[in-house]
Order: structure tokens, then sequence, then C-alpha cells
């Protein structure tokens, strides 16, 4: 099977993403790199503004939403989209979208009064590169610009009924109610006792991480107009997907390198938040993403689809969670 017009020359922090090369075939290895190039080029073209952006505001943006991460959501988005039938360049205003909400999300998960971050992607988080009240209005602005691109898909029902899936994934009871539980778990105000502690965890990790994964995947699903219980079907993968990528990051936090992983790590264990290491141990926890990847890749299965490269690639991305260092 051949992908024509696909580079197979990779960058280095692609080949450094995918470092068990022997999962990925060159033919998937040039469709991931497509993606990205062409997810980066739209941001790119999303946030080159007219004067009426101040410029320093311009910059921030910029330095935040084109720093060199792993683009996973809109490359999920994208290849749901395919896997389902749908035509990317259609996808794409969606993708960059949801990759605005999840820089959005960093900017101010990093600032002082939240996580107190100085270092993420490898590199001086907004308000360290800049100022806290610029990184603030950087937040604001990527989640307005999120909504302006989502609100470019045609026809505008199908943009309305994205926007709503898009707003209800980033709101107050799916990642903001995420983010705010988490607050709440490591200062101890407002927040039920009535959940075990592995329940509480698990219920703020499917907001705070898994809304944004399993709402890409159904953008993509529904945006190539597919069926209904294919989206429900990319709905189910996605909450797996997410909750694998973050028992695996919670590894990576105890186990991994800052060389690779680009941000501070230990920090769960020193502001002692609730973490899979830390409740279920380290080979416990290992155990349990194995299970998890294991039910994403085959919920996925389940969606018949003439585009193989699109599915072999979502069953990769999912098998390298469990070897990845950043």
């Amino acid at each position: 099977m051949k992908v024509k017009g696909h580079s197979r020359k990779m960058d280095k922090s692609v080949s450094q993403r995918f470092i068990m090369s022997s999962m990925l075939s060159p033919v998937i290895q040039d469709y991931v790199e497509q993606l990205r190039r062409e997810i980066d080029a739209a941001l790119d073209d999303a946030t080159t503004f007219d004067g009426h952006c101040p410029p320093r505001l311009q910059e921030a943006i910029r330095y935040t939403l084109l720093s060199p991460g792993k683009r996973l959501r809109p490359m999920l988005l994208l290849a749901a989209n395919e896997l389902c039938g749908g035509n990317r360049n259609d996808a794409l205003p969606a993708a960059c979208a949801v990759e605005m909400i999840h820089a959005y999300s960093l900017v101010h998960d990093d600032l002082p009064s939240m996580d107190d971050d100085d270092l993420r992607r490898g590199r001086l988080t907004c308000h360290k590169k800049f100022d806290e009240a610029t990184a603030i209005l950087v937040g604001d602005a990527l989640l307005a610009l999120a909504f302006e691109m989502i609100g470019r898909l045609s026809p505008p029902e199908l943009a309305g009924r994205c926007c709503v899936a898009l707003a209800n994934a980033a709101g107050p009871c799916w990642l903001v109610g995420g983010q705010m539980d988490d607050i709440a778990t490591e200062k101890g105000f407002g927040f039920s006792k009535t959940e075990t502690p592995q329940e509480l965890m698990e219920m703020i990790h499917r907001r705070k991480t898994g809304a944004m994964i399993d709402v890409s995947l159904r953008l993509g699903g529904m945006i190539a107009e597919a069926p209904p219980e294919y989206v429900k079907l990319l709905g189910e993968f996605g909450r797996n997907f997410g909750l694998a990528f973050q028992i695996t990051d919670d590894l990576l936090d105890s186990l991994g390198e800052e060389e690779f992983v680009g941000k501070r790590l230990h920090k769960d264990a020193i502001k002692k938040k609730l973490s899979y290491p830390t409740l279920l141990g380290i080979e416990e926890s290992k155990r349990e993403a194995s299970v998890t990847v294991d039910k994403a890749c085959e919920t996925i299965e389940k969606i018949p689809s003439e585009n193989i490269v699109a599915g072999k690639t979502l069953i990769a991305q999912t098998r390298y969670l469990l070897v990845r260092r950043k």
C-alpha cells in the first residue's frame, strides 16, 4: 500500500515521539507526519492576524500554540474523520479548534494560581516567557478563536452540532469541572467525600484529560457524517484512549526523563496529588494501562472502513501509549 505525495523523511521531534519504530510501518509514519504538517500549517495560518491584534499578544499566542507539541488531539480527529469516510480538509478547522482549546487549558493550568509550572513542551511556560496577565489573555483568546474555527464548518447545521459538542466537552461539567475537582482534592475544599480515592481520581481524569480526547474523535466522525453508532464507538474508543493516556502520563511523572517529557517531573508526589502510581503502585498501573489499551483497540476495530491507514494509525497511536517517553 502506498500513500501518494507523502515524504518519508521525519524530523527529529517525530522520530523521538515514535521510539518503537517497529510499531509503525513506513506508510503510517508518512501518514502521521503528513497530518502533523497540515495541522501545523493550518494553525500557523489561523494565528497570522491582521493589524488589530496587539503584537505582544500575537507573539504569545503563536509561542504557545505553535510550540513543538504532539498534536495528538487534532491528529486523532483527522484520522477518525478519514476512518469514517470523510475528507480531512473539511475537518481541519475542527482539528485546529481542539488544539487551541488544549493549548489554552495548558496555559491556564501552568499559572501560579493553578499548577505553577515553569516548563512546558521543553520551553518556558507562557507566563514565564511573557507575564501572567499576558498568559491569561492568551488563554482567553485561544478559547474564543477555537469557536471561531469550529464555526467555519459547513453546512451551518453541522457547525452548530459540533459547536455544542465542543463547548460541552470544554465546559463546567467536563474539562473545566475536572480542573476544579483536581484543585479541590489538592487543597481540600468543596468536594464530596463519598467516592473512593480511585473513583475520584478516575472521575477527575475522565473530565480533565479524557473529555477533549473523546470529543476530538467524535467530532471526526460527526464531520464525516458517520452513522450514530460509529460516533458512539469513537467516543468509547476515546474514553479508553484518554484513560490509558492519563495512566501513562502519571507513570511518566514518576519514572520519566525530564529531557524527553519536556516538563517538570515528580509533581504529583510533591503536591500529594491523586495518581495511578501513588494509589495502585507502578506495576499495577502498567497492567491497568495495558488492559485499557486493549479495550480501546478492540473498540476501534468494530468500525468497518476502507481507509486501512487511518484505522491502523489509531491502533498504533494507542499501542504507542505503553512505550511513550513524552
